[in-house]
This record gives C-alpha cells, sequence and structure tokens, in this order.
C-alpha cells in the first residue's frame, strides 16, 4: 500500500507539473500583467505604459491611485475591516444617506457586485408583489442583449445563449422581449408579471442606447399595471455617461435600481436603490450579505461619491466626453472601411467596428492603449472619468495609428477578406 501511495504522489506531481496555471480557465486572459498604476495609466510589469481606456471595465472611474480613495482606504484599514451586518456601520448609513439624496431612492441596501445588486433588485420587486397581495407575480420582461450578470437568475434575466448553454434548464420567470418592441411589450404583461428590467444604456450589447419616450412607455406600462420598473446602472451608473445615474438624462425615474463597477472607484460594493414603496417587503430576515456593507468598501464609496458630488466634476465629464465622441467622429470619417459608428453618452462611448471588433481591441493594445469588446462588434472606450484634454488628444493619436495600419493591411487584403466584419470576441463584465 505504501509503494502504491508514492506511485499515486509521483503521478499527482508530475501532473502538476503540465499545469500552467492554478485558475479556473474562465477567462481568456491576455499575457499582460501590470504593477502600478498612476491616472489614465498603468505600467505593466516590463515597465511598458499603457492609456487604460478599459477603466476595469468601467470600474475606475477615478483612476488608478487616487490620492482621495488611498487616503481613505488607507485609514479605515487602520481601525476595523469587518463586523458584519449583526451591528451598525456607520459608514454605510453615510453613504446610503448621499446616495437617497442624490437620487430617487429613500433605501439602499448594499452588497458586493453588479450580479448582486441585480438579483437584489429581482427579489425586491418580487417581495413587493407578494406583500401586496399578489404572490403569483413573479414573471420580470427583460430585453434582447441585456447583460445583468453572471448568477443563474441573472444569465437568466439576460437569456443569451452562450451564457445559460451548460448550467442546465434556465431559471424561470424571465419574458425577453426585442430591443424597443413595445407592442410586444405590452403583450406580454399578464397576471404573473412582476415588473420591468431594462439598462438605460445598454454596456455589454454593444452601447445601444434606449429611447427616452421608450422608458416612458415602460414607466407608463408600469404604473397602468401595478408592475415596478426596475433600471440596471451597474455599468452606466456612477458618472459614466455625464449624470450621477444615467436614468437622470431621460426623465424616467425607476422604482428600483442596481449599482455597482464605479461606486467604489475600485473596490468592490454593489447597491440596491429603492422607494420607500418598492421596498415595503424587504424587512428583517428577507435577504443579506456577510461582505455587503463592510467598513473598507463604505470607506471607498463614500470617498469616490464625495468627489463626484464636487461642483464641475460631472460637468468635466459632459464636456470631455462631448470632445471625445467629436474625435471619433473625425477618426469615424477617416476610416470609413474599419468604423460604422460612433455610440453612447458622456465617457461610455464605443465604435462598432467593420472589421472583427478584436482585431480592433489588439492593434490598440500594440500601441499601449487599453480597450475592451462589446456586443455588436463594438469596441468600448472606458476611460477613467479624470481624463484631461491632453489624455484625450494622446487616445486619438494612437487610435489613429492603429486604424492607418489596419486600413494599410486591409487594403492589401484579397478581396474576399474585405467583406468580413462579423467577428465577436467573448466580452467580460
Amino acid at each position: 500500500m505504501a509503494e502504491t501511495a508514492r506511485q499515486n504522489d509521483i503521478a499527482r506531481r508530475l501532473q502538476a507539473t503540465t499545469v500552467t496555471s492554478h485558475l479556473m480557465a474562465t477567462f481568456a486572459r491576455v499575457n499582460l500583467a501590470f504593477e502600478r498604476g498612476e491616472g489614465v495609466w498603468l505600467v505593466a510589469t516590463d515597465g511598458e505604459r499603457y492609456l487604460d481606456f478599459t477603466s476595469g471595465v468601467a470600474v475606475n472611474a477615478l483612476g488608478h491611485a487616487h490620492p482621495r480613495l488611498v487616503a481613505a482606504l488607507t485609514e479605515q484599514a487602520k481601525k476595523v475591516w469587518h463586523v458584519s451586518n449583526l451591528y451598525e456601520i456607520p459608514e454605510g448609513e453615510r453613504v446610503a444617506r448621499l446616495l437617497c439624496e442624490a437620487s430617487f431612492a429613500d433605501v439602499v441596501f448594499f452588497c458586493n457586485s453588479g450580479a448582486e445588486a441585480v438579483e437584489g433588485a429581482i427579489k425586491t420587486a418580487r417581495k413587493y408583489q407578494a406583500v401586496s397581495g399578489r404572490p403569483e407575480r413573479y414573471r420580470i420582461i427583460t430585453f434582447e442583449g441585456a447583460f445583468h450578470g453572471r448568477t443563474l437568475a441573472t444569465i437568466a434575466a439576460g437569456g443569451q445563449k452562450k451564457y445559460l448553454d451548460g448550467f442546465g434548464p434556465p431559471v424561470e420567470g424571465f419574458d425577453q422581449m426585442a430591443f424597443g418592441d413595445l407592442a410586444a411589450t405590452r403583450r406580454a404583461v399578464g397576471p404573473e408579471t412582476a415588473a420591468i428590467m431594462i439598462e438605460p444604456l445598454m454596456g455589454e450589447g454593444g452601447l445601444r442606447m434606449v429611447e427616452p419616450s421608450f422608458l416612458r412607455s415602460l414607466r407608463e406600462l408600469c404604473d397602468r399595471h401595478g408592475l415596478l420598473l426596475i433600471f440596471d446602472e451597474v455599468q452606466s451608473g456612477m458618472g459614466r455617461t455625464g449624470e450621477l445615474f444615467a436614468y437622470q438624462r431621460t426623465g424616467v425615474v425607476p422604482d428600483i435600481m442596481s449599482l455597482a463597477k464605479a461606486l467604489g472607484g475600485g473596490f468592490p460594493v454593489g447597491a440596491v436603490l429603492a422607494t420607500s414603496a418598492a421596498a415595503k417587503g424587504m424587512i428583517a430576515g428577507t435577504h443579506g450579505s456577510t461582505f455587503g456593507g463592510n467598513p473598507l468598501a463604505m470607506s471607498a464609496a463614500a470617498a469616490t461619491l464625495d468627489v463626484m458630488l464636487e461642483p464641475g466634476f460631472l460637468d468635466h465629464v459632459r464636456r470631455i466626453g462631448l470632445l471625445l465622441k467629436q474625435r471619433l467622429a473625425e477618426i469615424k470619417d477617416r476610416y470609413p472601411a474599419l468604423i460604422a459608428e460612433v455610440r453612447g453618452e458622456g465617457l461610455l462611448v464605443g465604435l462598432r467596428a467593420l472589421i472583427p471588433v478584436g482585431e480592433l481591441v489588439d492593434a490598440l493594445r500594440a500601441e499601449k492603449m487599453l480597450t475592451v469588446a462589446a456586443g455588436d462588434n463594438v469596441m468600448r472606450l472606458l476611460p477613467p472619468l479624470i481624463i484631461t484634454e491632453q489624455e484625450i488628444a494622446e487616445a486619438i493619436a494612437r487610435l489613429d495609428r492603429a486604424c492607418g495600419k489596419l486600413n494599410r493591411a486591409l487594403a492589401g487584403a484579397p478581396a474576399a477578406a474585405a467583406g468580413r466584419g462579423g467577428g465577436r470576441r467573448e466580452v467580460v463584465r
């Protein structure tokens, strides 16, 4: 038996030597790592500097190593990190107050991620109907192209086959409509419908804007039938569009909103915002989170909000966002064989490519500029909200060089290859 055990141990060690990473292979990572960052720049382990137009996928809204965030986390780290929600967390009370004062909401629930925030929004809507005497109302209407997260419920809400495959029957309770199809949405409302959930500006779905008129119609539909309107602002919230929240650009107010990504400026934190009426079923014991609203996360969120709510901050985002879109329009006009369209609002913008979007992302990375792909063959440009005009000019210069090289390669390619453009790259929220 000792010999058998020894042989088994040798076999395990030999097998281990063939493993290149002990991480699950769930991410198609680029062979690139960073050791530090400052503002809109990242420095790789080989010393190369990269202009960051990904921001950790719309997370690092204040850039890297922002002094206010560093100071807040450092100070809190010397005090207490975690106590659980068995006790009051004063930092959480302050962040909740700031969020409510800046939005439609009366109450907030803190969690750790965007997917958790969307899950919380779904539970809040269902519980509202149950305590209102309508427990049969649990279904939620969603829209094609949406991305709401990677949990079993949120992939069912998004409805995309590539995320659903292999995980068994989709979680029941979601009715997906074609993007912008109001007639179908009206027909979908039935006796089991609890809410309608939508991203006012789709991120992963190709930076598609939802028309305010459509959102107004959804608000009217919800009011008429006693439904709740949920806005998923995990990516579009926290200043990205030039307002603190994207809904503020539309004139339409939701009942519930999910928030995450930039809320902590890079520290993991998510939130469910709701009116008191919508959250009336969320009483003690109905929902929870071990780490949600912990002192470190709340310190980061408070510092982030303090910066964003300072006079002039959002004015800067609107002004610099307009400049970026104008310069991107110049690139589109200069390279009509590569770029079909400029999309988005504020600093949540993108280029719909006529070549496989992965080629455009790779070409930018070769120019030491980081971007990220999205659906509908779109490349997202998500710089930190603190970016300057000079840094915008530098980004456009790098984009121009990358497009110039791609354009020359395309001009020299066989005619059959010149018509390509339907390529896709897996995107990561």
